[in-house]
Formats: structure tokens, sequence, C-alpha cells
């Protein structure tokens, strides 16, 4: 799966990733609002989202795809 997330969607991510960790952790509610933010965490770090993936939707700069890069002398 290409990287579809863009540079502040991905630290959106990470930083309510974080909190909603945290948060679940104080109050001790582990499952759902752990798990949610786990994914979070973990869809900012690899710059990746299914969701996004299945609608074809990108947040990510064009720009970062790099060219082919051709041998010189051909």
């Amino acid at each position: 799966m290409k990287i579809n997330l863009g540079k502040w969607d991905r630290l959106l991510r990470i930083l309510s990733g974080v909190v909603i960790m945290m948060v679940a952790l104080y109050y001790q509610s582990w499952w759902f609002w752990f798990l949610l933010g786990a994914a979070l965490l973990l869809n900012g770090l690899t710059g990746r989202c299914g969701g996004y993936a299945l609608f074809g939707f990108s947040t990510a700069d064009k720009t970062c795809d790099l060219p082919d890069q051709q041998q010189p002398g051909k």
C-alpha cells in the first residue's frame, strides 16, 4: 500500500493517538479507546490509512513519489 497520509494528517493522527491512549490508560478503559489510539498512532507512524486506500483518497503530496532513476550514459 502506498503512503496516502500527508504531513499534517500524520502529525494529527500521532498526537491524537497518543492522547487517546493516555486517557484510556488513566481511566482504565482499555479495549476500545486504547485500540483506537493505537490504530491512529500506527497510521501516523507508517503514513498509510486503509480507509483512505479503500476509497482512493490521499492527503499525501504528489511530489513525495520519487521518479524512476535513470542510469548515467544511457
